[in-house]
């Protein structure tokens, strides 16, 4: 049976310097769902990577006394290190400075001019290096000192005057208006929608894509003096990745188009305006969405070095873990939204629904096990209506109400319905105590005790995307075989053969002492 092909994309991360916790939540992100959706039976393809052109990055190589492609490779290494350490499960991590992308964006570059939407001409405008953007008058704001900022994002704008190639984004208003209304998933959340729908209401100018006062870029094709506006180069990534436009090894064919873009919420109009306008020009299909995910924040702040507040990814690694960092960053914020972090409420979290929740009910169950059943997977008898309203809100029940949150991109939702069933596992084990059964009733014990088993069991496969490690380590520990780890096996009827052998229980999620936690809180300070 061919599996679905389900093709996910992180947006490249900007080198102008070394990861950040927003890049770590972003690729956690992508990595969740890749993993969810090949383990629910999806051929899924996950690319991240790192945009490594434009002004800013020419500018802070120079800073360094590095040539820019040095500067490139030393923080680029970063975020291939920071895959490493977060366990994240791509299949191609690409950067823009490699060949085969540079071919792709110069054949791209044709394209758009064989399809007469470029064009040469003056650019004069206001322009942020820091974003690598351009903005209108009604963008910005003045600050007491005169200069001038965009209103969005806080960064200095500077007046521009040059030679440019133009795209001819306003020919691609009414279209992406139409596309808008008759895709109204094609951006999420719908808030992020309705902010780029008012701005292309507004009017659309064409879109100036070349550059002439630096030349660390992609060299136009036929006019050397011009390098690629870095976000035209940057988008091309999602199709250069897949071999775009030979497709030697048919990775466009069968991964195009795109099932998500997932990108920070900053980002949102250079992928739903300026990438599906240069999509249409080419004559290829548009992606099926594009998720803007929110901002992380400390006391309502955003992070920053100079105040002190950031949290490191490698910081954070270091001291809960990989597993661990990934179930507190996907459970603490809604996914799509703002959120708070901080390594208190983390470490709360982890505590009160790893350790105290799921972790406490694994050990315990199968140290009775280990204990009562000679170490084996227990022989049941007939279940009782208690025992079948368990199993079926641990199994089909609970993989139905997680895969529809992970439809919307909802992971702190999925992460609740699998908390909830653990919460309904340790009421049972509190309520038929088979401590106690031991001694009335030793067949009831093992029946409740195989229930147990295979709730664990149902646990540990549905966790596998959010805590890879650890959800293996469980499974494991109930003697679920490497190949019966899909989700097809949620829910399975007698998934466990009694009298199987079973190793020695051992903990998984260990608790977090909150004095550590401020130590190293102090420390990222």
């Amino acid at each position: 049976m061919t599996k679905q092909p389900f093709y996910i994309t992180t947006a490249i991360s900007y080198v102008n310097a070394p990861p950040h916790i927003g890049h770590a939540y972003e690729v956690i992100g992508a990595d969740v769902m890749a993993r969810f959706k090949r383990l629910d039976g999806f051929d899924v393809y996950f690319l991240t990577g790192t945009d490594e052109h434009g002004q800013k990055v020419q500018k802070m190589a120079q800073s360094k006394d590095k040539t820019p492609q040095a500067f490139c490779d030393e923080i680029a290494a970063t975020f291939q290190d920071m895959a490493d350490y977060l366990n994240i499960s791509n299949d191609q991590f690409i950067r823009t400075t490699q060949e085969s992308h540079k071919e792709t964006s110069r054949s791209v570059w044709e394209k758009l001019t064989a399809a007469g939407d470029i064009y040469l001409n003056k650019y004069a405008g206001w322009y942020s290096v820091r974003d690598e953007a351009y903005y209108g008058e009604d963008e910005m704001t003045t600050r007491e000192d005169g200069k001038k900022i965009c209103t969005a994002t806080g960064t200095e704008v500077e007046w521009i005057e040059e030679e440019s190639y133009f795209f001819k984004l306003s020919a691609y208003e009414q279209k992406l208006l139409d596309l808008y209304e008759s895709q109204p998933d094609f951006i999420q959340p719908s808030f992020r929608r309705n902010e780029v729908t008012s701005f292309v209401k507004q009017g659309l100018k064409d879109l100036s894509i070349s550059r002439t006062s630096f030349d660390w870029g992609i060299k136009v094709p036929g006019d050397e003096k011009h390098v690629m506006y870095v976000w035209v180069d940057a988008l091309i990534n999602y199709i250069s990745a897949l071999g775009y436009p030979a497709d030697k090894d048919g990775l466009m064919k069968k991964y195009w188009p795109c099932d998500v873009h997932l990108i920070g919420k900053d980002i949102v109009r250079f992928h739903a305006v300026y990438w599906p306008a240069i999509l249409m020009s080419l004559g290829l299909p548009l992606p099926k969405r594009v998720f803007g995910h929110g901002f992380l924040l400390t006391g309502g702040n955003k992070m920053s070095k100079s105040v002190g507040n950031v949290i490191s990814p490698r910081a954070l690694v270091d001291k809960f873990g990989a597993d661990s960092s990934r179930y507190a960053l996907m459970r603490e914020v809604t996914f799509g939204q703002d959120g708070d972090i901080s390594w208190p409420l983390m470490t709360a979290r982890i505590n009160a629904e790893l350790a105290n929740n799921i972790g406490n009910l694994v050990q315990r169950t199968l140290s009775q096990i280990n204990k009562n059943c000679d170490g084996k997977v227990p022989q049941p008898g007939i279940l009782e209506d208690v025992d079948h309203a368990l199993l079926t809100h641990t199994g089909q029940e609970m993989l139905i109400n997680v895969r529809g949150e992970f439809e919307k991109l909802q992971f702190s939702r999925a992460l609740e319905e699998i908390v909830r069933a653990a919460n309904a596992a340790n009421a049972y084990i509190d309520e038929q105590a088979p401590w106690t059964l031991k001694k009335t009733d030793p067949a009831r014990m093992q029946t409740v005790l195989y229930v147990l088993a295979e709730t664990i069991r149902n646990l540990g496969l549905i966790l596998q995307p959010f805590v890879p490690v650890a959800a293996y380590k469980i499974l494991d520990q109930v003697g679920v075989a490497p190949d019966q780890r899909d989700f097809v096996y949620i829910g399975a009827q007698h998934a466990l053969q009694p009298a199987t052998p079973l190793p020695k229980p051992e903990g998984v999620f260990p608790r977090i002492v909150e004095e550590e936690a401020e130590a190293a809180q102090e420390k990222t300070a």
